[in-house]
């Protein structure tokens, strides 16, 4: 669904656009501070949520009163809709809606991204051990799902927001359904989900300022489309190595 509404926002509203984009080359930029103040204030807002009552006493009413209304709610497409801004970019490239780097480039921030993420937040679990509201286990924070969807919602933007701001309203539209799955399914407090977002959004942002400074460091002076990512998901660490034959 998202796809088509992308295609069809390409065909109804940027007609001006030439057919086929020329694909940027990679190049670094400074970090800019007020790029990362929200994410910073949604990581902020998570870690101090249980310290503080008006906040805490949020999570709970927020939790009872999503217990109350849908006691019996189970609908699990947050373990797929996190993945859909990611396939959509790949899909939207290869309908002719030239996304803003090359294949390589682009996998490989998405790879570092992805590593970052997974890091960052299993590590913040592993130190908080804070109880999900199902009880399920002490991973609840920060929402990995909702990291997971933040992060894909970041890359779309920075891969089409040359093209059209709708496209960033898309991805960001299923990161945010994301989020609120799993605070309907009990997974998470809210407070999970807020931070879950800006170490998704971080994630991205951190990769596109990195990325630049790693390849011109690896492939300085050569006309090579090989890059070497380094990678941590579910638990798993290692490295891949991309290449366009």
């Amino acid at each position: 669904m998202v796809l088509f509404c992308a295609v069809k926002v390409q065909g109804q509203t940027i007609d001006s656009l030439p057919e086929k984009v020329a694909y940027s080359e990679v190049e670094y930029r400074p970090i800019r501070p007020k790029a990362i103040i929200v994410p910073a204030f949604f990581i902020a807002y998570g870690f101090s949520a249980p310290y503080i009552k008006p906040l805490k006493k949020l999570d709970d009413d927020t939790n009872f009163e999503l217990r109350e209304d849908h006691p019996g709610f189970g609908f699990h497409a947050d373990d797929y809709l996190r993945y859909v801004p990611i396939a959509a970019v790949y899909a939207l490239d290869l309908a002719g809606v030239k996304s803003k780097h090359k294949f390589v480039d682009r996998t490989a921030m998405l790879l570092l991204s992805s590593a970052i993420m997974g890091a960052s937040t299993t590590i913040t679990k592993n130190m908080t051990h804070r109880m999900r509201p199902n009880g399920l286990n002490d991973q609840s924070f920060p929402s990995g799902h909702t990291a997971t969807a933040f992060m894909a919602a970041e890359f779309m933007h920075q891969e089409y927001k040359d093209q059209s701001p709708w496209y960033s309203v898309m991805g960001y539209s299923v990161a945010l359904t994301t989020a609120t799955l799993r605070l309907y399914n009990s997974a998470h407090w809210l407070s999970d989900v807020v931070a879950g977002a800006g170490y998704g959004i971080l994630s991205t942002k951190i990769s596109y300022w990195v990325y630049p400074l790693i390849k011109n460091k690896l492939f300085h002076h050569k006309s090579n489309q090989t890059v070497m990512v380094p990678f941590h998901q579910d638990g798993h660490t290692g490295l891949t190595l991309i290449s366009k034959l």
